[in-house]
């Protein structure tokens, strides 16, 4: 009789249990997570309590700005607007350096062999040179230039300049020097004043006015421009130009616009230093220049294909 006094006591037990876990005011365990516990208790609100709260309000604009700034702080833009850039914030920026604020004192040189070539056409064959270099600082050089040809192995043309350069303007030297002429003819002695640097567009100008004896004078104008068809390979025309203020008639030169010389090169610069090229050449002579050539039995003009190679150190 004893077992199933048990079996009826275990069963009141188990009820008397679920009856306390089930009753209104009996403690429940804490859920694990936090976010849970938010959401059971948003699960306890009544129905329409969640609707009643208000929203996070956005931070509270500033006293004392005006309506236009509240808007734009309410729509979540800048409550002071960013200026445009002006003419004058550019040239604060970017102010112009004057020459002498970058000037060094260190000496420097510079040698630069641009033509060193053969030339060749149906009638006549030789060679030609044309050099330039300097050495001194920023602001004080001395230049030099030299230039000249041979045709047939005999010299048919030659001179040499040496100026004192001084820089005043960002790209423009002032040159003052003298010239010398060793061929054709006998040998003439110029005083030399001219400019010479980077014109806009990256056109390379050398002008130069001459005073000889005599009274005679003279004007050489020579442009360049070298156009980068790639890292290595570049194509370079040159023009100069020769005018003559009086005839000469030991030298044959006439006055006036006395010779025009072009050239189309393109070089491959194997180094920056060192660059063989090939190109063509265009030479004419006018007036009684053209005149005092035809008499020696020289043409009057000439075309001719050249090859050579420039290098600077």
């Amino acid at each position: 009789m004893r077992l199933p006094i048990v079996r009826v006591v275990v069963c009141v037990g188990a009820c008397v249990g679920m009856a306390a876990i089930l009753a209104p005011g009996s403690v429940r365990a804490q859920p694990a997570n936090p976010g849970d516990a938010a959401s059971t208790s948003a699960a306890r609100q009544p129905p329409g309590a969640a609707d009643d709260q208000e929203p996070p309000s956005p931070e509270a604009p500033a006293e004392g700005q005006s309506p236009e700034q509240q808007a734009a702080h309410a729509a979540g833009q800048p409550v002071t607007p960013i200026p445009p850039v002006t003419d004058a914030d550019r040239a604060a920026a970017f102010p112009d350096v004057e020459p002498r604020a970058m000037q060094d004192d260190t000496l420097h040189y510079f040698v630069l062999l641009d033509q060193l070539e053969w030339q060749g056409s149906d009638t006549t064959s030789g060679m030609r040179w044309d050099s330039t270099g300097w050495v001194g600082g920023d602001q004080n050089r001395l230049w030099f230039r030299t230039d000249g040809g041979a045709d047939d192995g005999r010299l048919g043309e030659a001179a040499a300049h040496v100026l004192y350069g001084r820089a005043v303007a960002r790209w423009w030297d002032v040159v003052v020097g003298v010239r010398q002429d060793v061929r054709p003819g006998p040998a003439r002695s110029w005083l030399a004043l001219g400019v010479q640097g980077l014109a806009p567009y990256w056109f390379e100008i050398e002008a130069t006015v001459y005073l000889g004896a005599g009274g005679r004078t003279a004007a050489r104008l020579e442009a360049q421009y070298e156009l980068l068809l790639t890292n290595r390979l570049v194509f370079q025309p040159l023009v100069e130009v020769n005018l003559s203020g009086k005839t000469d008639i030991e030298r044959g030169i006439g006055a006036g616009l006395s010779s025009f010389d072009a050239g189309l090169r393109l070089r491959y610069e194997i180094r920056r230093e060192l660059a063989p090229y090939v190109g063509l050449t265009w030479r004419d002579t006018f007036g009684e220049t053209s005149r005092f050539a035809e008499a020696t039995g020289e043409a009057a003009g000439d075309r001719r294909l050249v090859a050579g190679l420039r290098l600077w150190f």
